[in-house]
């Protein structure tokens, strides 16, 4: 698999930068204001290593731990963001509802913030998104709404949900107050990790690595952002390599639930611009890596954080420059469907 080049091979001038960002819909003001707006509301998650995973990869892995984030996964930064974003835009009105269509992580995000502030939220979910997330979705107080697996049975159920409760749909990776949201992450990992070469980041809609993308190029250009995802949901990689939006024909089969979705008009300007390479991997890598987390660090990612190690572990990733030696991998999320793993499904509950 060749390896993809972005313009950011070279160091982009100052003007040609801000020329470039003209484009885009988020700027590094957006993703500080972004800060401001929540960083009383989420917690500042650590960056944790392994020396066994160093000695597997021979290179310095740190790992942004945003499985200990509110709700388990990175989404209510974007989500919390946009919400708080809406309450000060409309004064004193608040929004009569919110609405996305998600997965899981980004509705449960939505639904936490929503009930911060207040808002009822509802949720589109597709029909085989984990069990685990949809309970975590209610219990956030949110109701839920099911729609077919494909993007466009989502968005069509979405959009027919906002015209019966007259709410403001939040998208999970389109919207840019999500996008600068997820940019965030960034920020702090520049400033814990002062000697970062290199961020991996999973994307599936592509909001975290657009936001990521931006903050990086922005204030430290020289280091690099890197692209992951399933080999069966390759859309960013094909993307890179054509040099258009290319969607995935169709709804994709991954056990990564969390980026079955397909990069949009938003995210792709700034993952073609400033994404430096995507690395694409199969569904044994993933499940490998997944649980060399579980065994070896004792985090309970979900396996979308998994995709991100995958790549790091992946023959492709060994024709990366040896001078790309401090690495931080984004663990996006902790939401683990515990009942798909065999042994719990078998397991009784235990007499009290």
């Amino acid at each position: 698999m060749p390896q993809l080049e972005a313009i950011t091979g070279s160091l982009l001038s100052e003007a040609r930068f801000q020329t470039m960002c003209a484009q885009y819909c988020i700027s590094l003001a957006d993703v500080e204001k972004a800060h401001v707006n929540i960083r009383d509301f989420i917690h500042l998650t650590p960056v944790l290593t392994s020396s066994i995973l160093n000695q597997v990869t021979g290179r310095n892995l740190f790992f942004k731990c945003e499985l200990f984030q509110k709700t388990g996964s990175f989404k209510i930064r974007g989500a919390l963001n946009a919400v708080r974003g809406l309450i000060s835009a409309t004064s004193e009105e608040k929004p009569k509802a919110v609405v996305t269509h998600s997965s899981g992580n980004h509705g449960q995000a939505l639904s936490y913030a929503a009930r911060l502030e207040g808002i009822p939220a509802y949720i589109v979910v597709p029909q085989t998104a984990p069990n685990c997330k949809k309970l975590a979705i209610q219990a956030y107080g949110a109701s839920i709404v099911y729609s077919g697996n494909s993007d466009e049975s989502r968005e069509n159920v979405a959009k027919r949900i906002v015209e019966e409760t007259e709410g403001t749909m939040v998208h999970p990776n389109q919207e840019p107050a999500v996008i600068a949201g997820q940019g965030t992450i960034a920020m702090e990992v520049l400033n814990q990790l002062p000697l970062v070469d290199a961020l991996v980041v999973p994307v599936g809609g592509g909001g975290m690595a657009a936001g990521i993308a931006i903050t990086v190029k922005a204030l430290r250009p020289n280091v690099k952002v890197y692209a992951a995802e399933p080999l069966n949901a390759d859309d960013c990689y094909q993307s890179k390599l054509r040099g258009e939006l290319t969607p995935n024909p169709q709804p994709p089969d991954t056990i990564a639930d969390g980026v079955k979705s397909s990069i949009g008009l938003n995210t792709w300007p700034i993952i073609r611009d400033l994404v430096d390479d995507v690395f694409t991997v199969t569904e044994d890598e993933i499940k490998y890596a997944t649980q060399l987390v579980w065994e070896r660090m004792k985090l309970l990612i979900e396996p979308t954080a998994g995709v991100g190690v995958a790549a790091v572990l992946s023959q492709h990733f060994q024709t990366v420059s040896a001078e790309v030696k401090n690495i931080c991998i984004v663990l996006s999320g902790g939401n683990v469907d515990l009942t798909s793993l065999a042994w719990m499904r078998q397991a009784e509950k235990p007499a009290p």
